[in-house]
């Protein structure tokens, strides 16, 4: 017996009829039904109803328990014998454990049953319902023309059509300092390359795969060669710093990098640092990582190969496989003097946790966690040497300014909380105030919502008590915000310091069609060739490919303390998805379509990412068919 039909029957088994569930099978309802399903369910049950390994995706809480998927909702048996009123409970009350969210409170009874005659329809005519779509964007029409720029190296596993199927992994492209005819690009699976503008030709710098032992690049799920930023004065130091993940070491020593693997790199004086917030015990490594962050000195820049030395600065035991530690960056303008020089910006993911019951779900909001925050540092030692303490592991500095340095039990380095995945950072320069930049931050939702936030010193964002402009539930049922709206301050699982007032999100598109299922990166437009975008911030999302963009004028003036108050967004209209098809099967790919699969975009992820290079103008990275474009024109 299967873990979903156990339960249901062991909820019917205590259950009273809460009332005669007769499903309405008008086109109306039906058509009701499957919009609230594609936003409520579809997130884990896949587009169709499937259960969640034959769509093509896994439920992180249920796959770390060792758990068994929910079965396939559209074949002959998928209720398992149970009733309309049994399948109606569920979904009312959810499963126990946070295994499935409730939906009371969010939806009423009437919009319940007509998700379960839809589900019914599943079983016996899906092709008979009509999708409504839901549009997250304002009504204009403005078409982006996409230019071919490179073909990545094929890194992905071509066998499967699942999400490891993609061809590429390449992430994060970035102009050189200097003379900007170069770029530098990761793959997640270990190399970081350099792209020569001018030729086109690709040569791998480094690459972690061979020279750290540990090095974990694991399919599906964020992990590899994750990030890379240059400092400040590059252009005369040679100094970058990278991030990348590793698994738990299992014996002392292990995780030093290996001698000889890149010819120019000297090791000498390479010392590994205790892992930060690491418990006494791991229970089970399969499911726990490191992160960790390198400073690089080139004695060579310039050319194509590493010749110089190595610092380990930074190691973030993370408690499991999703949503880890993703971005570091530096504030563009702050110059020597100021208070941000050289100060390092560091967005974590929320590792899962916020999906899972008891006190390891609130670790976003938690102030005693690395989780769910944006963290600030100061990577150089002899750097803001009178206004910050030496860290924990003595590799780098807290900046004394940081908001929480004063609280005892606090982690010192946090300064904004409260976000379930900041994956990407960008930064914001207003011309008319160049010297206090704004950070925003592209945070990848549960439920609802994909948004973007405006990252401020000492801000609580809400998760996983809010998202987007909704309430969240421990059994991640969703209502509305309260009038009078304020949360804990959590030191601990058990101590609170006082209450705060949310910090909103400006930027918000939902699970549903028109929307997508995990929010990209994005950049504020500064190039030259695309008037249309000047003004804009420009974001996607990873699985869908949508390309939107919002007036950064708009997006300042949301941040107003309403719950309710967004930026408008407007689609880039693209033809990607055929593009990246096209391109997948010409390469090679192993099947028709794209592999991997989202809820909101069905079969085939075209896994995006935005880059920018020096000039400002905007690139789309696509890792389905491993190639880069440039945006062309915009009519």
């Amino acid at each position: 017996m299967s873990v979903y039909k156990s339960l249901l029957t062991s909820l019917a088994l205590f259950a009273t009829v809460i009332l005669p569930v007769q499903p309405q099978t008008s086109p109306e309802s039906l058509a009701e039904g499957k919009s609230l399903y594609d936003v409520n369910c579809a997130n884990c049950h896949g587009d169709a109803g499937e259960g969640a390994k034959k769509a093509g995706f896994e439920i992180s809480i249920i796959a770390e328990r060792g758990g068994i998927q929910p079965p396939d909702l559209t074949d002959s048996d998928w209720d398992h014998g149970s009733t309309d009123a049994e399948i109606f409970k569920v979904v009312k009350e959810g499963i126990p454990a946070g295994m499935m969210p409730s939906l009371n409170g969010r939806l009423s009874d009437s919009q319940i049953e007509n998700v379960v005659a839809y589900l019914r329809s599943l079983a016996s005519s899906p092709n008979d319902v009509n999708s409504p779509v839901s549009s997250a964007t304002d009504t204009s029409e403005i078409t982006l023309e996409l230019e071919d720029y490179f073909e990545m190296p094929i890194t992905g596993d071509m066998s499967t059509d699942r999400v490891s199927g993609v061809l590429a992994r390449g992430s994060i492209m970035i102009d050189e300092p200097g003379d900007k005819q170069r770029f530098f690009l990761n793959d997640l699976t270990g190399p970081l390359y350099i792209l020569d503008k001018q030729t086109k030709e690709l040569t791998t710098y480094l690459n972690f795969a061979g020279l750290f032992p540990n090095f974990t690049a694991g399919f599906g799920y964020a992990a590899g060669m994750l990030n890379f930023v240059f400092d400040p004065e590059y252009e005369q130091n040679g100094i970058f710093y990278t991030l990348h993940m590793e698994n738990v070491a299992d014996t002392e020593g292990s995780a030093t990098p290996k001698a000889g693997v890149v010819s120019g790199l000297n090791l000498e004086g390479y010392e590994l640092t205790e892992p930060i917030a690491k418990p006494e015990t791991v229970q089970d490594t399969r499911f726990a990582r490191e992160l960790v962050i390198v400073e690089w000195k080139d004695e060579e820049i310039g050319n194509t190969t590493f010749e110089g030395s190595a610092r380990e600065v930074f190691r973030l035991f993370v408690p499991g496989l999703f949503h880890p530690f993703n971005e570091i960056t530096f504030n563009p303008v702050a110059k020597a003097g100021d208070a941000d020089w050289r100060v390092m910006y560091l967005g974590i993911g929320d590792a899962g946790t916020g999906e899972r019951p008891g006190p390891m779900r609130m670790h976003a909001q938690r102030l005693d966690t690395y989780q769910g925050k944006v963290l600030r540092i100061i990577p150089m030692l002899n750097e803001h040497t009178t206004t910050s303490t030496i860290s924990e592991n003595g590799q780098y500095r807290i900046p004394n300014d940081n908001p929480f340095v004063s609280v005892e039990g606090a982690r010192k380095e946090i300064w904004a909380y409260g976000l379930r995945n900041p994956h990407r950072l960008t930064w914001y320069i207003d011309p008319d105030q160049p010297s206090d930049p704004v950070l925003l931050a592209f945070n990848i939702g549960l439920v609802s919502w994909e948004t973007v936030a405006i990252i401020k010193k000492g801000a609580n964002y809400g998760y996983p008590l809010r998202e987007g402009n909704l309430a969240m539930s421990e059994g991640n049922g969703m209502s509305s915000i309260p009038a009078d709206d304020t949360i804990p301050i959590l030191l601990s699982d058990t101590d609170t310091i006082g209450i705060v007032k949310p910090t909103y999100t400006v930027i918000k598109y939902p699970h549903a069609p028109g929307g997508g299922d995990a929010i990209a990166n994005g950049f504020v437009y500064t190039g030259t060739r695309h008037k249309a975008l000047q003004g804009t911030i420009v974001f996607g999302d990873i699985t869908t490919g949508h390309i939107w963009y919002a007036k950064i004028k708009d997006v300042l003036a949301a941040e107003d303390g309403d719950p309710q108050t967004f930026a408008p967004i407007i689609e880039l209209k693209t033809n990607l998805r055929e593009l990246s098809e096209e391109t997948y099967r010409k390469r090679g790919g192993g099947s028709e379509g794209l592999p991997g699969r989202g809820a909101i975009s069905g079969a085939g992820r075209l896994d995006i990412r935005l880059a920018q290079d020096s000039e400002g103008e905007l690139y789309v990275i696509t890792k389905g068919d491993g190639m880069i474009r440039k945006f062309g024109s915009i009519q």
